[in-house]
């Protein structure tokens, strides 16, 4: 049996392989009730900075959009017949890093295959255009995140977890899970490094399922619990992740939970006798409470994530976007995102957004033409002139559309 028929036969509520194949359905734009439009008004204006994340509104291959903190102003970031998903907002907030397909349609359950894959990045640019200097920056690999000083990334390939020197593109392996688990088929997704650098908290796939946290320098493991999706707060004293408890509709219910930490360990226990109170943050009340995507803001105040009222594959379900600012009713919590469309995977980040306007094409394209013959002599790798010819067709694209 194949790979697609494997996750044909796995998808929720008799989602067909032709569908699959083709991609997330496109969806339609919806209106707000009477009582979401009396929030999105009173949201606007209250936060600066950006929400990034991916959406298959434009694009049943899914493309990275990107608005407002205050939910106006959407629009695309990324555009293309790859698919582009997992965003996340460089530390200064002028750049996106994000998974894209080598080629056409690729379902979110093939992240554990990272020949599939590589890390892109993209400059936000003005309000009205897309993002500027895409570029490839790791072949082969998913679920990239920052470090705290922007100058490395982290990131997984299937079993293994690197980090990455982006000046010099030095990898350094840092979690090898077959020999940490000292089980093979350990599949680590979304490993998120403290901002210590000491541990990793980590969902664990394939031959195990739990999530739970990495110590780097004891080489030891402490578990979380069930569920996905578990990262840190902006100072690691805080662990979060989605759990398989709670409200849901329709589908298999989840909410958001987090734990204080001490130690890169969690302190508070989830067990037989329940959650306890102070741990449950975000569980939507209604249908529309399947919670995924859980993202805080680097101030720790406000919470970004995805719920939908049926089905549950990431990337082809009506996933909606919320934000929350912790500590208010839950009642407070503000939709943002109104489209049957997929919309999965936000990032926030908050504050004046830098952002990079294009080059001149003329002159950009003199340059870039100019580095060939040196590029070329001096020897670059495969990868790299890659990056130059898709660069060189870019800037071509450009010119020829002021000459129209």
């Amino acid at each position: 049996m194949n790979k697609f028929v494997k996750f044909c036969a796995c998808a929720a509520f008799g989602v067909t392989s032709v569908f699959a194949q083709q991609g997330a359905p496109t969806g339609a734009a919806v209106d707000p009730t009477a009582d979401e439009q009396k929030a999105l008004d009173a949201l606007k204006g209250k936060l600066e900075g950006a929400i990034v994340w991916a959406t298959s509104r434009a694009n049943s291959h899914h493309d990275i959009w990107i608005m407002n903190a205050d939910g106006t102003n959407a629009r695309a970031l990324t555009q293309g017949d790859n698919v582009d998903w997992f965003p996340r907002i460089s530390p200064d907030g002028s750049t996106v890093l994000f998974n894209r397909s080598k080629g056409g349609w690729v379902p979110e359950n093939d992240a554990n295959y990272p020949e599939k894959w590589d890390l892109w990045m993209v400059d936000i640019s003005g309000e009205n255009s897309l993002g500027v200097n895409p570029r490839k920056v790791v072949d082969n690999a998913t679920w990239g995140t920052w470090r705290p000083d922007g100058k490395s990334i982290v990131f997984s390939r299937a079993g293994k977890v690197f980090t990455m020197d982006l000046a010099s593109k030095k990898e350094t392996l840092v979690l090898d899970g077959e020999k940490a688990f000292n089980k093979s088929g350990v599949i680590l997704q979304e490993p998120n490094m403290s901002p210590d650098g000491k541990h990793l908290a980590i969902t664990l796939r394939g031959s195990m399922r739990e999530t739970g946290v990495w110590d780097l320098t004891k080489n030891a493991w402490t578990k979380s619990g069930d569920g996905c999706q578990i990262d840190w707060n902006f100072d690691g004293s805080k662990l979060y992740r989605v759990n398989p408890t709670g409200n849901g509709g329709t589908a298999a219910p989840s909410e958001i939970l987090w734990f204080s930490a001490k130690d890169g360990k969690q302190i508070e226990k989830v067990g037989f006798f329940g959650i306890p109170k102070n741990v449950k943050l975000m569980d939507l009340p209604g249908r529309r409470s399947h919670e995924y995507f859980p993202r805080l803001s680097p101030d720790g105040k406000w919470l970004v994530w995805g719920a939908t009222d049926k089905g549950h594959d990431h990337d082809l379900f009506d996933y909606e976007l919320y934000i929350w600012k912790i500590g208010e009713p839950v009642e407070t919590a503000t939709r943002i995102t109104y489209h049957s469309g997929n919309d999965r995977w936000p990032d926030i980040w908050l504050g004046k957004v830098p952002v990079k306007e294009p080059a001149k094409p003329v002159a950009q394209a003199a340059a870039t033409a100019a580095s060939v013959p040196a590029a070329v002599a001096g020897g670059v790798s495969e990868a790299k002139m890659d990056e130059l010819i898709q660069a060189i067709d870019r800037l071509t694209d450009a010119v020829k559309s002021l000459a129209k």
